[in-house]
């Protein structure tokens, strides 16, 4: 067999082999440990599994006994050493020694056979998880079990129950599947998930404006109701506080744009100019409110994020609602037409808009124009903003809550201009 093609590919299994006992010899002498494998071994297990695959690429025979071979030896020193332990009392043997040298020993087949980014990649990823260990394990040790099982939630709700939903309507009445009806709810609770770790175990626990900020993406009128009521129950705390609130409900528009982005592009982009610029004065007015005044400025932050987005009773709660305005919007613009859309948009404002501007991008809507749609969107958050502006209001108690209902109202009122503006084009 002519091996000149493969000589490249022999080339880097041997720098690949090299690196990982590079890093697995390392580790192991920061440790004080010696273990089978290093900076010598895994290159040549690595030549060895490569002349052992081009032996036989077909039935891997002669590759099979080798593996057979090097598990069978690992096996006994794994068996030898089992029993021992470190200086702390815990066993003085792992995994990674055994895994490391299988590993390098399929470098050689995997190198010659596959393109060359999977077998980088690979020992980059295994380089990585040997060397991160202490970082890993400490990790480990502080996540809480219930994020644990918050995550398994989120691979249930993506990976086993929305490809089980059926991807044809069940009803006249909307265009809308049950599997885009999950599908959007998947995408809110991605971003509001997301926004949640960040909260819980990025931010620090005294940084308000930050934590503001991602409560905006989680969800702009918990974080507005959290702290308005510090707002008032913190004097010193207050300008802060109100400066939160402009954030938070300016963090509602980048946060529409990623959604909408994920089901209709020509909408997102038609939507981002006007979003994105209602984001900008929502910025200034914060940046405005916290640098005048005379007051003492006083970090605030929601004692702990709101309840996690992945229960499956809110789940199944936005799929539910979702469908509803789905079928609301289609029933609307059938009988009022463009009218009854608007009017619809402002109504569903004093409750969570996420379903009515999914339904949108989803074409739920009895097929409304981009414009239409757009407008319809830009009115949905005006009326969301003025119900924040009267919870703002409500919950800082009276002449405190004066400062962000005000910016809310603006807001509100710029949501509106955009609209009119782009209705008339």
């Amino acid at each position: 067999m002519n091996l000149a093609p493969s000589i490249p590919r022999m080339l880097l299994l041997v720098a690949l082999g090299f690196f990982l006992g590079l890093a697995f010899e390392e580790f192991h002498a920061r440790a004080n440990q010696k273990r089978p494998g290093g900076i010598r071994s895994f290159p040549l297990l690595a030549l060895t599994g490569a002349l052992l695959y081009h032996l036989d690429s077909t039935h891997f025979i002669p590759l099979s006994v080798g593996l057979l071979a090097l598990s069978g030896w690992l096996t006994c020193y794994y068996w030898r050493h089992l029993g021992e332990t470190d200086q702390d009392g815990f066993p003085n043997v792992g995994l990674m020694v055994p895994i490391c040298n299988v590993l390098a020993f399929l470098l050689g087949p995997v190198a010659l056979s596959e393109p060359p980014w999977v077998a980088i990649g690979t020992t980059v990823a295994a380089v990585l998880f040997l060397t991160a260990r202490e970082g890993l394990h400490q990790f480990a040790r502080s996540v809480d079990r219930a994020e644990i099982v918050n995550a398994g939630r989120f691979l249930l709700l993506t990976g086993f129950v929305l490809p089980l939903l059926p991807n044809s309507p069940v009803t006249d009445l909307t265009s809308i599947t049950p599997r885009q009806a999950w599908l959007a709810m998947v995408a809110v609770s991605s971003v509001s998930y997301a926004s949640y770790l960040l909260q819980r175990y990025v931010a620090p626990a005294s940084g308000g404006l930050l934590t503001a900020i991602l409560g905006g993406f989680y969800s702009s009128t918990a974080t507005i109701v959290v702290l308005a009521r510090r707002a008032r129950a913190e004097p010193a705390a207050r300008q802060q506080a109100q400066t939160g609130i402009i954030l938070a409900t300016s963090m509602m528009y980048p946060r529409l744009i990623i959604i909408i982005l994920l089901f209709d592009r020509p909408l997102a982009l038609k939507l981002a100019p006007m979003l994105l610029g209602l984001t900008a004065m929502g910025v200034l007015m914060a940046a405005a409110r916290y640098w005048i005044g005379q007051e003492s400025r006083k970090d605030t932050a929601p004692a702990a994020p709101p309840a996690n987005p992945l229960s499956l009773g809110t789940a199944a709660t936005f799929a539910a609602l979702f469908a509803v305005v789905s079928i609301a919007t289609t029933w609307v613009t059938q009988l009022f037409g463009t009218v009854g859309i608007y009017v619809l948009a402002a109504v569903v404002g004093v409750t969570d808009i996420n379903p009515f501007v999914l339904s949108l991008a989803q074409h739920g809507a009895g097929g409304v124009s981009g414009n239409v749609g757009a407008v319809a969107v830009l009115l949905a958050t005006s009326s969301n903003n003025l119900c924040q502006a009267l919870y703002a209001l409500a919950c800082s108690g009276g002449r405190t809550g004066l400062v962000p209902t005000a910016a809310l109202g603006l807001l509100a009122a710029g949501g509106i201009g955009a609209a009119l503006a782009l209705a008339s084009t």
